[in-house]
């Protein structure tokens, strides 16, 4: 079916093309024709950069599969080769490995925003939707790719996260065996962690992303003060009042952004690579040895929020159940983040002291552990007598443990302090401050 659409191209091949598939459509509905807010902030910056590095980990990833071999054998052997003696192979796997945690710091900085100005409320619950389901396949697809190194780091941190399943009751064990396709890790789990990494999850996440972006630009972006653009259009054209074309005006923006990310980027993967062992551990460096545990394990530093709250919360009759239940709602509670929110606003601008203190509470709780998560239980062992009443091997222990309250507090308490909060009067069109 030919498209409504003049064609926007004067080259004959592209005019042929344009004929037969809906180029003109397409750039004018997600591009030129769509209008966004004309008041977006550094915060927006955010959706873009996680994009572009889907974008990386994919061709660098294509790389690297060139010349990885997924076998127990052969895998560790395999990434030396890469650093020495692959032209570039050195580069392409520290911008690889810089790009796993890139991919967290952008899209953890996106949720951020989201929850600063709303964005997750009406009419954008589904959008928050694909955005977290986006979230946990990235989670996996990190998972699964943690272990392909087959370093100590890895071996062992992966055996601690399939070993977190063996501890849902009846199911447990059973599913750790499927996850692994061996009673323990070995090289059936390498073969299908490089199959679900490299195939699968990538497909799933590039779909994910697609959904996202469609429902975004069904529903309209939202911006700084809340204000949905849509309810004042321009009413000889229907152009929304407040809001500019994508481009020019902000794909231009964006690649102001896309330079100072790079640049940072580029610092970090030739002169930092391992940013002081929390993107790349020294264990990592050394071949995985079943027979030998390293002194302390502990995931990459985008999963330590969740590690801490599995180990903060006391086993059950001797099953570490509970703090798998613990993490799991940790992460799957953002999903009702739509329906817990009952704020007269949406953006931080206009709510009140409650929403904005029990914000910051989850930040600093989600931040510190995060950090808490990388050290062992034993990290505040040596600081004096400042907590006599709890074993110096314990203390971070409770303060995850609070935290953990903290965190959860948050969610669960949502309902009351947004419906309490006392907010500030909405403007009626965007503000430029």
């Amino acid at each position: 079916m030919a498209s409504n659409h003049a064609s926007m191209f004067t080259n004959p091949v592209l005019k042929w093309v344009d004929e037969r598939f809906p180029m003109t459509g397409m750039i004018k509905e997600h591009l030129t024709e769509y209008y966004a807010p004309k008041n977006f902030n550094f915060w927006y910056y955010f959706g873009s950069l996680a994009l572009l590095v889907l974008v990386l980990q994919i061709v660098t990833g294509i790389f690297l599969t060139m010349n990885y071999k997924p076998d127990a054998a052969y895998a560790f052997g395999s990434v030396e080769y890469i650093m020495r003696d692959v032209d570039y192979g050195w580069l392409i796997r520290y911008m690889h490995s810089t790009g796993a945690s890139a991919f967290f710091i952008v899209v953890y900085l996106h949720m951020c925003r989201g929850l600063m100005y709303g964005s997750y409320r009406k009419p954008r619950e589904l959008l928050w939707i694909f955005g977290m389901l986006i979230y946990l396949c990235l989670m996996a697809e990190a998972f699964f790719g943690y272990l392909l190194p087959w370093g100590q780091m890895s071996f062992w941190g992966a055996q601690v996260i399939v070993n977190i399943f063996s501890a849902i009751p009846f199911v447990g064990p059973d599913l750790a065996v499927w996850i692994r396709g061996d009673y323990s890790i070995g090289d059936a789990t390498l073969n299908r962690f490089f199959a679900f990494h490299v195939i699968a999850l990538p497909l799933v996440l590039i779909g994910l992303v697609a959904a996202h972006i469609l429902a975004l630009h069904e529903v309209g972006s939202n911006n700084p003060d809340g204000i949905e653009i849509k309810k004042n259009k321009d009413p000889k054209t229907g152009i929304p009042l407040d809001g500019i074309a994508f481009h020019p005006y902000y794909t231009v923006k964006d690649i102001v952004g896309v330079v100072v990310f790079l640049m940072i980027f580029t610092i970090i993967v030739f002169f930092l690579p391992d940013m002081g062992g929390y993107f790349l551990e020294a264990n990592n460096f050394i071949p995985a040895d079943p027979l030998k545990t390293p002194e302390h394990i502990a995931p990459v530093w985008y999963f330590t929020p969740y590690y801490s709250i599995l180990r903060a919360i006391p086993p059950l009759f001797g099953s570490q159940f509970p703090g798998v239940i613990g993490m799991g709602m940790a992460t799957m509670i953002f999903f009702a983040l739509p329906w817990l929110d009952r704020g007269a606003v949406k953006s931080i601008r206009y709510r009140g002291t409650l929403y904005k203190s029990f914000f910051a509470m989850f930040i600093v709780c989600f931040i510190v552990l995060g950090y808490l998560g990388v050290k062992p239980t034993s990290v505040w062992g040596q600081l004096g007598d400042w907590a006599t009443f709890v074993d110096t091997k314990e203390r971070a222990t409770w303060v995850a443990r609070f935290l953990t309250i903290g965190y959860f507090a948050f969610f669960f308490l949502m309902p009351w302090y947004t419906k309490a909060d006392k907010t500030k009067p909405e403007p009626a069109r965007v503000t430029m401050h």
